[in-house]
């Protein structure tokens, strides 16, 4: 049933190519908690010095969006941020970081800017009011940026809360702090579903995994969200 669950997301997420494709409802299942044995590693960083670690904030931001559901909505925006009930899978990512303090847009569109040829997704053109949104800008960001980590599920104790996870270059999801059974974390992701915080992490081919250690990044690369 699970499978069957997300092979009906991909067909899902894969259709919404237009731009203002909603996809419809999907039968799904609620996380359930399970003990965890893997302790969460903490980022040595609160950018927005509110007391808690940036991995957690950003673990905080992104089951906000998931228990708010915002409607499903991949159109182009002036200005790049769809309204507050709306949004996609990337929507759900820069909301995460904003929790933390950074504003992921202006970061993403600063480096397309300087380093343009680097994102092909944008074919010379960039366009602030949307790339921010577009996985393969974000995965090609992150690999430059955030700490590459494995791909192997198996590993399971190296998949931690608030790391960033693509699949292919057509979706984004954020790691949570649940895992099942076996170990293996849930994601909080948008695919439109009701239920946007799943086991589904194994469910389609990973191309990144990454975490945003900003120790380990220049500072000047940093930009607070205002």
């Amino acid at each position: 049933m699970k499978r069957l669950i997300c092979v009906c997301l991909l067909c899902l997420a894969l259709a919404a190519c237009g731009p203002a494709a909603v996809p419809p409802p999907v039968e799904t299942t609620a996380p359930t908690t399970t003990a965890n044995p893997y302790p969460p590693v903490t980022s040595p960083v609160d950018f927005n010095h509110n007391g808690v670690d940036d991995y957690t904030d950003i673990l905080i931001g992104a089951r906000q969006d998931a228990q708010n559901r915002p409607r499903y909505d991949a159109s182009w925006f002036s200005g790049g941020y769809p309204p507050e009930d709306a949004g996609v899978c990337t929507d759900l990512v820069w909301r995460a970081f904003k929790e933390a303090g950074y504003d992921l847009k202006a970061m993403v569109d600063r480096d397309i800017k300087a380093n343009t040829a680097l994102y092909p997704r944008v074919e010379g053109r960039p366009d602030p009011n949307i790339d921010f949104r577009r996985t393969a800008n974000l995965k090609i960001f992150f690999g430059r940026w955030a700490q590459s980590l494995t791909t192997d599920v198996t590993q399971v104790e190296q998949w931690q809360p608030g790391d960033i996870v693509t699949y292919g270059t057509w979706h984004s999801a954020i790691v949570s702090d649940v895992r099942n059974a076996d170990g293996l974390p849930y994601i909080l992701h948008n695919m439109g579903q009701p239920e946007r915080e799943q086991d589904c992490l194994a469910a389609w081919e990973i191309s990144g995994h990454f975490r945003f250690d900003a120790s380990k990044i220049d500072p000047a690369m940093l930009i607070a969200f205002e």
